[in-house]
Order: structure tokens, then C-alpha cells, then sequence
């Protein structure tokens, strides 16, 4: 196996033997396949669209088929073949009805079983020799994989876009073909275009369905009845296991990425809606194990499971684990069953609680803006001096520290500004406030990101800038796998330049391609904490 796509990737190259996220070479060689695969798809979708013969369906297809490859999403090597099965079944029959010839054969393959291993070898991310091209189609691939979660996000909500899919099938297409190192930079520079339109999708699909986030204060403690913990990032899963375990006497709790459904007024009716328990996804072993009833992931994020909660973990979405309970998708106009989790909640002993108190969030633009006057103020009186953008994912690397020593280390007169589990590092500080404005406003999970460029767009126009990079915001981005990678690629389709990225840059960066980043947006790894937060406060 050969995979480099995630920030903890095996010395910083490349992970050989099995993922550091615990994927095993078989399920790597699955998910190579299902990508080559979904390529041929591409070519052949993508021609079929010129003619005006492709449709939302395809376009949702392969979201959710590239969603199932993001990292910790899905490691179930059964789910994977039915997906390569219903890719090529589905590349087939638009053939059929196309009546294309079979010169696109060249990037497709249909085989048994027993031979996806060995295929999957010949077309794997070293299948292509050059390391810049190579680079350039990864970089690529990541981003419209980081796309997709957001669009499938927006889909399940009812919200969907053609343009977006017409995207991602004729760029997923683009990379079967020998384009210049130019053409493959536009590429990618309009995959962080299209991903600020799939952003904003799925920002109406939430807000439409739940109302605008708002400020709010969140438990993290816990209450003597059994409970079952949702975790992930699907808010549509989030309405329905709230609606099903109403008047059951079983609790519900967030944990790591879905605490920002505290924030929407749509779930705050529920009584039996508690708070958020525990933290990031990284610790999901330790705080499954002590929150005693069923566990429901509904994204990625998901760990290698563990006996302790072993029979208590149910996924759904195109989240997966080997030998899991899986909720099945909710037939049309209907709802998924959470029955199954309810009737193990009530014969479950309550949580153990690990944590009293609470945490504030809910910063979403809509509550930022209606915020505007005060916050304008505080900039030109001096009272906040710098925004810092410390959005992105959190890891297990003991160098993550670093955000947190940079949170303690910023001036009092600094607001960060984050999205996403990076939060983790720091939202439990006293980092106090300015003038009534919290130093620490959280706009929601990473799928909220766009709020974080809606806010700075925003104001630029209020301060009467030419410039984005004018504003007084920077940059400090923690990333970990493929959503980050095109919230950068958004970042960098809006023009923001002097972005710091940590803790590490990503390793499917060749040298070259980073030396294109670094000359045309000065990206940059972090550094130490002090001389970091002494550039960032000179605004470099």
C-alpha cells in the first residue's frame, strides 16, 4: 500500500504497511480501486454530460462513493467492493446508453474479487511516476474528496447543485490525461472556487433546515438517565435521533464534531438534548468506553474500534467499520431507524462523567454580523488588534500543542476565529473576553468553514478594503485530512495569502508543487510559538 493523503501519514511520506488511522493494506487497495474506478465513471459521465445526458443522481453517486475514502471514514472492505461493483455497473450502463466505444476502457477495469488486490497495486497513487503530476492529481483528488462530504452533507438536507457536480465530474476526469503543469494548477485553483460554492450550499442547507446558529452555553457534564452519543458531522441524523428518543426517558450528547448542533435553535427544544461529552476524534477510545451506552457515527472520524464499546458502535452514512451495526439509508420520504440504539440505551448504565462545566460557541457568520457594529468598533478603538484564524482538525501528534501554546501566547487584545475540532486545543481555556466579545468564537464544525470566509469578506467590504489580506486576520490552520485540504483550496480561490499550516505541510506535497504555493500565497509551516505569534501580530 502507499497512502500519503492525511496529515499523520507514516514519517511524514507516506504510510506502507497500514495506516496510521488504522487502515489495513486490503482496505488501502479497496479504496485505490474505488478512486480508479470512479475516474473511468468520470470519462465516461463527463461525455455523456456535453451531450446533456448527465444528471444529479451521478453527481451524488460519486460524492458519497469519494466521501467513503476520506479518511476515517469508512474501513469496511465489504462496503468498499459493493461501491467499486455499483461504479462500474453505473459507468457501464451510461455507455450503454450513450453508445460509447470502448477506448475509455483504458481507465476502468472490470474483475473478480480475487483480483482487486493485485489491480489495485498497478493503479495506486505511485501508478504514476512523475512526483509533480503526481502531486498536482493527488492535491486534486483530495480536494474534490473534501468537496464531496460538504456536497453529500447538502444533498441529505435536500440541497443540490448540478454546477457542482459538472464540476467534480470533469475535473475527477481531468486527472486520466496528460495536462500541462499549468492546466492542472487551474484545476485545482477551481476546485477551491467550486468548493466556496459547495460551502455555501451546504451553509443554507443547515441554516434553512435549523435555523442560524446563536450563542449559546453548552453542558458538558452529564445527567443520571442512560444516553446514546452521536458523533460525526450529518445534522439531518442529528434531527432524527432526536425526534425518535424523544419521551424515552434516553438522553442525547454530541461529541467531538457534532457539539455545534448545541448551537442550532432547531435542536434546542429537546429536553432530553444534554450537551457535548468529551473532545476530539482522537480520543474516541477512552470516551466511548466511559459514556456506557451506544455510540452513532454518522461521518468520518472514526477510529479502529475497540472491545470495550464494541458492541454498543452503530455507523451510518458512508461511515463504516468491519463487523459494525449499520444503519441503512432512510427510504425516500422517510426517516433511518434508530430503534435498535434506543432499546440498548435503556438496559445501559448512564455516562461516566468526565468533565463538569460549560463552553460557549455559536459564532456562525449570522451571529458575527448581527455582532458588527460592536466588533467594528472594537477594531478601531484598538481593543482588538487581530483576528487569528485557527480553524481546521485535530490530531494525536504531541506537536498539535503548538495551537494550544499559541492560544495561551496571543495578546489580550486577540479574537481567534475557528471552525472545526482544532477548537479542542483551546476551547476549555479561560481565555476570557474583550469588551463582551469572547477572544474564542466558534463558527461550528469544519463543515461551517465558509462562515469563517463570509465573515472576512464581510469585512472587508465594512472596513472599505481593496484587499482581503488588508484586513487585520491571520492565518494558523491545523489540518488533518481532505475537507481541510479544500477549505485551503477555498482559501486560496478568495485570495488569502501568508497562511501558516501545521503541524506538519501536507506530505503529497512535492517540492516543486509547494514551491508554486509558497511563491503565488506564501504559505508556510509553522514555526516555533514565539516567533509565530510576533509575525502574526505583524501582520506577516
Amino acid at each position: 500500500m502507499f497512502c500519503f493523503q492525511c496529515q499523520e501519514t507514516a514519517k511524514g511520506t507516506g504510510c506502507t504497511i497500514a495506516g496510521v488511522c488504522g487502515k489495513k493494506e486490503d482496505t488501502a487497495g479497496l479504496q485505490d480501486l474505488l478512486v480508479y474506478n470512479l475516474k473511468g465513471l468520470a470519462v465516461v459521465a463527463d461525455a455523456a454530460r456535453q451531450q446533456g445526458r448527465f444528471d444529479l443522481e451521478t453527481g451524488l453517486f460519486v460524492c458519497q462513493a469519494l466521501f467513503a475514502t476520506i479518511t476515517n471514514a469508512n474501513f469496511d472492505n465489504t462496503r468498499m467492493v459493493e461501491l467499486i461493483k455499483a461504479t462500474i455497473s453505473r459507468r457501464d450502463g451510461l455507455k450503454l446508453a450513450t453508445g460509447f466505444s470502448s477506448d475509455l476502457d483504458c481507465v476502468n477495469w472490470n474483475g473478480s474479487e480475487a483480483d482487486y488486490a493485485a489491480k489495485a497495486a498497478e493503479v495506486g497513487v505511485l501508478s504514476q511516476a512523475n512526483e509533480d503530476v503526481r502531486s498536482l492529481r493527488e492535491l486534486l483528488i483530495y480536494g474534490l474528496k473534501g468537496m464531496a462530504a460538504y456536497t453529500d452533507h447538502a444533498a441529505m438536507l435536500g440541497k443540490q447543485n448540478q454546477d457542482i457536480y459538472d464540476f467534480m465530474i470533469s475535473a475527477l476526469a481531468t486527472t486520466t490525461r496528460d495536462l500541462s503543469v499549468e492546466e492542472m494548477v487551474g484545476q485545482v485553483l477551481k476546485c477551491g472556487e467550486v468548493a466556496v460554492t459547495a460551502m455555501a450550499l451546504l451553509d443554507e442547507a443547515n441554516t434553512s433546515a435549523y435555523g442560524n446558529p446563536e450563542i449559546s452555553k453548552v453542558n458538558i457534564g452529564v445527567r443520571n438517565n442512560p444516553g446514546i452519543l452521536i458523533s460525526g458531522h450529518d445534522l439531518k441524523d442529528m434531527e432524527e435521533l432526536l425526534k425518535q428518543t424523544e419521551g424515552t426517558g434516553v438522553d442525547v450528547y454530541t461529541h467531538s464534531e457534532m457539539l455545534p448542533a448545541n448551537y442550532y435553535p432547531a435542536f434546542k427544544k429537546y429536553d432530553h438534548f444534554v450537551g457535548n461529552y468529551g473532545n476530539a476524534w482522537w480520543l474516541q477510545d477512552k470516551e466511548f468506553a466511559s459514556f456506557n451506552g451506544p455510540i452513532l457515527m454518522t461521518t468520518n472520524c472514526i477510529t479502529p474500534v475497540k472491545e470495550a464499546y464494541r458492541e454498543r458502535i452503530y455507523t451510518t452514512g458512508m461511515a463504516g467499520w468491519p463487523g459494525a451495526k449499520h444503519i441503512g439509508e432512510r427510504p425516500e420520504g422517510g426517516s433511518k431507524d434508530f430503534s435498535a440504539l434506543i432499546e440498548q440505551a435503556k438496559t445501559c448504565a448512564p455516562p461516566v462523567e468526565i468533565e463538569t462545566g460549560e463552553i460557549v460557541g455559536g459564532f456562525a457568520h449570522a451571529q458575527v454580523m448581527a455582532l458588527a457594529d460592536k466588533v467594528v468598533d472594537a477594531v478601531k478603538s484598538g481593543a482588538i488588534k487581530r483576528f487569528v484564524v485557527m480553524a481546521g482538525c485535530d490530531g494525536r501528534q504531541k506537536n498539535r500543542s503548538y495551537f494550544t501554546e499559541v492560544a495561551e501566547a496571543l495578546p489580550q487584545d486577540t479574537v481567534i476565529l475557528t471552525a472545526g475540532c482544532a477548537k479542542y486545543r483551546y476551547n476549555k481555556l479561560a481565555l476570557g473576553d474583550i469588551g463582551g466579545i469572547p477572544r474564542v468564537l466558534d463558527a461550528g464544525q469544519c463543515n461551517d468553514s465558509y462562515s469563517l470566509a463570509y465573515i472576512a469578506l464581510q469585512l472587508k467590504e465594512v472596513f472599505g478594503l481593496d484587499d482581503i489580506n488588508d484586513l487585520p486576520i491571520s492565518y494558523d490552520i491545523a489540518w488533518y485530512e481532505q475537507k481541510a485540504v479544500v477549505v485551503l483550496l477555498a482559501l486560496l480561490s478568495l485570495g488569502v495569502k501568508h497562511i501558516r499550516l501545521g503541524p506538519t505541510l501536507p506530505a503529497f506535497l512535492s517540492p516543486n508543487v509547494a514551491k508554486v504555493l509558497v511563491e503565488n500565497f506564501d504559505i508556510k509551516p509553522v514555526g516555533d510559538v514565539e516567533s509565530d505569534v510576533a509575525a502574526i501580530m505583524a501582520g506577516h
